[in-house]
């Protein structure tokens, strides 16, 4: 112990140094402590801001599929509604250019559509579903308001004659009052009516055949 306080007090003066290189130690330390505080905070702010962004990007990827729905939804409505399709021939005719435009909107958005808001990967895969579900909406519009505004006018008296009563013999077929021949007749002089004037989509008559139960099945009644 006495030698330890001989060495004190003669090398007194090495508390100086060897203080300062402690406290540059102390303070280095310091230095590197908040440096590592601080990149924990920007990799966290980095992270939330990485989880917030692919939340919001799945809010608007299932928004934009409710919005393709709805659309499809109205759609459905001319689909399996043979009547509205007979008042508004234009939804189904390929000849005109804005019916054209509508369904090759659907196509482009349906084939962008993914099967969950997960499976939009990437910004460039949600800005062309973005576009494509906006496009078809708007073309969907333009073309049912042209629809409701020609109406039946692009064809002739006798065709709107024969349009008339295709719609009559549809209210028959569909008649739980009518008997199952009756039914069948009047769907098969129907389709007749509105061969060569409306293509129905195939939805549309699996719709109707549905709508008149399994009259079509029983046997052929003479027209």
């Amino acid at each position: 112990m006495d030698q330890f306080f001989d060495f004190l007090r003669h090398y007194w003066w090495l508390a100086f140094p060897l203080s300062g290189l402690a406290g540059g130690w102390a303070r280095q330390w310091s230095r590197a402590s908040e440096r590592r505080h601080r990149r924990r905070m920007e990799l966290y702010k980095l992270k939330n801001q990485a989880v917030q962004a692919e939340q919001a990007s799945q809010a608007e990827v299932a928004a934009l599929m409710a919005a393709h729905d709805a659309v499809n939804r109205r759609w459905l409505d001319y689909e399996l509604d043979v009547g509205k399709l007979i008042d508004f021939p234009v939804m189904t005719d390929v000849r005109e250019p804005l019916t054209v435009t509508f369904l090759r909107a659907k196509k482009a958005a349906d084939g962008l559509r993914p099967a969950a808001p997960a499976d939009m990967t990437t910004p460039a895969r949600l800005a062309e579903y973005r576009t494509a579900v906006h496009g078809f909406e708007l073309a969907f519009d333009v073309a049912e308001r042209e629809a409701k505004r020609i109406k039946d006018h692009n064809f002739t008296e006798p065709e709107r004659q024969r349009l008339s009563r295709a719609r009559k013999l549809l209210n028959i077929a569909s008649d739980n009052a009518a008997t199952p021949a009756e039914r069948q007749t009047a769907y098969r002089r129907a389709r007749r009516e509105l061969d060569g004037l409306i293509v129905l989509p195939e939805a549309t008559i699996a719709a109707l055949e549905v709508k008149i139960a399994g009259e079509l099945n029983a046997p052929h009644a003479t027209d």
